[in-house]
């Protein structure tokens, strides 16, 4: 592969179950209740609005974004990639990627519309993919490389360092449009 960027086509949010760990479904259930997620018979899941799409999607600018940017899941964090300690799909030589004295076997998910395919460069071998190893493992929580900056871009900084988050901004709306006008 040789580039990947999430690009916020939303494609990931609208076309797969997202399938939570016990402590992201704690999480979600503590912060907005019960309604926001849905069992399996041994998983569960994040719920979707009537369309199909992620409860927690929204859009922007023609751009879609996640809802849950602080506490979103893990298999959110990784899509379109798969992280494994063996190989699954075959294409075991071209899958390995050598990461801190381990091989760990990287696939796609090919319906992703922002990859290229091709030789990976530097900033993919460097950063792009040890950030998706480290977020599989548990040692990395926040996301730089492995996630869109579009939203980040759209928004300009309210103070030097800091720039809205996505539910602050949709926790003024909210308050400003339930306000009086004078």
């Amino acid at each position: 592969m040789h580039s990947w960027r999430c690009i916020g086509c939303g494609l990931c949010c609208r076309e797969y179950e997202v399938v939570l760990k016990f402590n992201e479904w704690l999480n979600l259930v503590r912060t907005y209740g019960v309604g926001v997620t849905k069992a399996g018979l041994d998983k569960f899941y994040v719920e979707k609005n009537p369309n199909g799409s992620c409860l927690f999607l929204y859009m922007a600018n023609g751009v879609w974004f996640c809802g849950l940017q602080n506490m979103k899941p893990l298999a959110c964090k990784l899509w379109p990639f798969k992280i494994l300690d063996e190989p699954k799909y075959g294409k075991a030589q071209e899958a390995v990627f050598n990461y801190r004295g381990r091989g760990f076997y990287i696939y796609v998910d090919p319906l992703c519309p922002a990859i290229g395919w091709g030789k990976p460069p530097a900033k993919m071998v460097d950063n792009i993919l040890p950030e998706f190893i480290d977020l599989a493992l548990g040692v990395r929580e926040k996301q730089y490389y492995s996630t869109s900056t579009t939203l980040y871009d759209l928004y300009p900084k309210t103070k030097p360092g800091y720039r809205l988050i996505w539910s602050e901004i949709l926790y003024e709306e909210t308050v400003n449009s339930r306000m009086p006008s004078c």
